[in-house]
């Protein structure tokens, strides 16, 4: 596997922008664990808006986490050599564990690193940079270096990948409805969302990989559908638990938690969702550009 530039950060960890600030969160890596599986089965595979998924050799993630997304590909693309990276050592840590036990530790590689500072890889590197939900850490301001390091490390004719959700989900409860505004409204406040919409941030990709150098920009949206009695919802109320425990923080933080008693808001959501007739839909958006130059 060719050999990219390493870095691990020698003592402390760089100060975390992530909306959920305890590292050590363990109800958070186990929920970023069933996001990725419930996020990739459903909008059809790790790449299924890429025509030819068989020409990129080489692939980054950014922001990686548990290392989900990675591992699907890895299994799904076996010409593929992979390269994860994110700032928590205990995601990273866990990632690394995944592929020895699957058996892809020859070709996937996780590294900790600090996407907002410069990616230590070299130039024209990888065929394909993917960044998934990137919002959740990225503040407005933080996406121009950021695109110009994804571009700089990504070779002429190679992808640009972005991934971003509409943050407020079209549902038949009224308090899961009311928790997506409040959550909205947090991203907002702190610098991750350009306006305080469900499109805050969606609405800008296309518009951002454009304006830094992508051509052929192009971008397809995913509605993830949610219904009782089907396994999507199951995973989907898993998700949802430990949603509204771990964000709490994060909405008294920026001052978006209107309610006066959290716990009996938090019981009446969890009850919502588990009625027969609760459905909901999650929209995703996938935009996706390429290098100016020919795909070796």
């Amino acid at each position: 596997m060719p050999e990219a530039r390493k870095r691990e950060p020698s003592k402390k960890e760089q100060p975390s922008t992530y909306f959920v600030q305890d590292r050590e969160n363990k109800e958070e890596l186990q929920r970023l664990i069933g996001q990725d599986r419930m996020i990739t089965a459903m909008m059809g595979g790790p790449l299924p808006e890429q025509d030819e998924p068989v020409r990129f050799q080489r692939v980054l993630d950014i922001g990686c986490g548990p290392g989900g997304w990675i591992l699907e590909a890895a299994q799904l693309y076996p010409q593929m050599s992979l390269f994860g990276i994110d700032i928590s050592r205990r995601m990273i840590v866990y990632a690394r564990e995944q592929a020895a036990a699957q058996g892809l530790s020859d070709r996937v590689e996780f590294h900790v690193m600090d996407a907002l500072l410069k990616l230590e890889f070299p130039s024209d590197f990888f065929d394909l940079v993917n960044l998934r939900l990137g919002s959740s850490w990225m503040r407005k301001w933080n996406w121009p270096d950021l695109l110009l390091e994804m571009l700089r490390v990504v070779c002429p004719g190679g992808v640009v990948r972005l991934t971003e959700a509409e943050n407020i989900q079209p549902s038949s409860s009224e308090t899961h409805m009311q928790f997506c505004q409040m959550l909205v409204c947090a991203l907002f406040r702190a610098g991750h969302f350009f306006e305080q919409e469900s499109t805050g941030i969606t609405a800008h990709l296309a518009p951002l990989l454009k304006q830094h150098g992508c051509q052929q920009v192009q971008q397809k949206r995913y509605a993830l559908e949610f219904k009782a009695r089907t396994p999507e919802m199951q995973a989907y109320i898993e998700d949802s638990k430990r949603v509204i425990q771990t964000f709490q923080p994060f909405l008294q933080k920026w001052g978006c938690l209107p309610v006066e008693n959290y716990r009996a808001f938090r019981r009446r959501f969890l009850t919502e969702i588990r009625r027969d007739d609760f459905h909901s839909t999650w929209y995703y958006l996938t935009v996706w550009g390429n290098k100016p130059g020919a795909l070796a």
